[in-house]
């Protein structure tokens, strides 16, 4: 009786631990692995904004800037080629349409970062701004209507002449009339009026025996208009560089635009716009 009574109580003993032993176990903690992060890939990460710049023409400047007519809005050879540098250069460009006598201005009270607009460099204006490296080459030509007994610079002595103001159409006409009456002659009158589009509008209207402007823009508009029957008697009698106008302290704005249109030229996109707006060199 004794021993079944051992036995009976070593029995209950081991079945106790045996309980508390699986208890024990069922209520320890499980231990997690940490949560592993995601690899941030470099194309999921946000691109910082690029840089915008705004530039202004005057839209009346055909090749170089005008309106286009199904848009509405600036086009032509420098507004492709300032967006063709804008891309070479990593920054964005909008192209704003202004007043000629309103571009530089704008430039200098920060309405505007850059002037594209068939702007020529001169010393005069080389006092207000900073040109780029030249982009284009042009020159001062005449042009009368058909049948007109002007045939020469000389003939224009004495005749009424349209230019557009503050361009170096009306400096060239200027000259003209100083070395005119310097010679004792006739000198010029001029017609000085806002936009590349009144000049060729009086000379159409019979306001002025000639007109006085760029070269490409007089053959773009006969290309456009040969129904005014105008003609070019002589060739450019001035060479000309234009040039894209910064304000002088803007260091950073001019390193990216003269390394843009080198790029621009070295990539052949310069000679595909120039093609495009010119024919062939």
């Amino acid at each position: 009786m004794k021993k079944r009574c051992i036995f009976m109580l070593i029995a209950v003993l081991t079945l106790s631990l045996i309980v508390v032993g699986c208890a024990q176990k069922a209520e320890a903690p499980k231990t997690e692995a940490p949560a592993q992060k995601a690899p941030q890939s470099a194309e999921g990460e946000k691109a910082a904004p690029k840089r915008k710049l705004i530039a202004v023409g005057e839209a009346t400047f055909a090749p170089f800037e005008f309106v286009d007519t199904n848009t509405g809005k600036p086009t032509g050879f420098d507004v492709e080629l300032i967006q063709a540098i804008a891309e070479a250069s990593g920054f964005e460009v909008e192209y704003k349409n202004l007043d000629w006598n309103s571009l530089i201005p704008a430039l200098k009270n920060k309405e505007a970062d850059l002037v594209v607009s068939g702007m020529t460099i001169t010393d005069e204006r080389a006092l207000e701004v900073t040109f780029s490296d030249p982009y284009f080459t042009s020159g001062q030509a005449w042009a009368v209507k058909e049948g007109s007994p002007i045939k020469t610079l000389n003939d224009l002595s004495g005749k009424k002449v349209a230019v557009q103001i503050n361009t170096t159409g009306d400096y060239a006409a200027q000259k003209i009339d100083k070395k005119f009456k310097d010679e004792k002659k006739p000198g010029l009158n001029i017609k000085r009026l806002k936009n590349a589009a009144d000049v060729f509008n009086e000379l159409k209207a019979g306001g002025v025996d000639c007109i006085i402007s760029d070269l490409p823009v007089i053959r773009e508009y006969l290309k456009n208009h040969p129904e005014d029957k105008l003609l070019i008697p002589e060739p450019a009698f001035t060479v000309e560089y234009y040039g894209i106008a910064m304000r002088k302290e803007d260091k950073d704005i001019h390193e990216l635009i003269n390394k843009g249109l080198a790029k621009v030229k070295a990539s052949g996109k310069y000679d595909s716009l120039y093609e495009k707006y010119f024919g062939k060199q």
